[in-house]
């Protein structure tokens, strides 16, 4: 099952990705993007959560 990932990068921006887990170890399926401001991440969380349900199937 596929998540988002937040995280810190080299020059202070806050980094989104979308992830899963195999054998306990974090793997990477898509890098979504970078940003400094509050506006430009919460744009990466939608964009990472619209990425997340394109790959679920429908149940009804």
């Amino acid at each position: 099952m596929a998540y988002i990932r937040k995280f810190k990068t080299a020059s202070g921006a806050t980094g989104v990705q979308v992830c899963y887990k195999e054998h306990g170890k974090v793997v990477k399926l898509v890098h979504v993007g970078s940003s400094n401001s509050e506006l430009g991440l919460t744009k990466l969380l939608r964009k990472a959560q619209d990425i997340i349900d394109a790959g679920k199937r429908r149940l009804f």
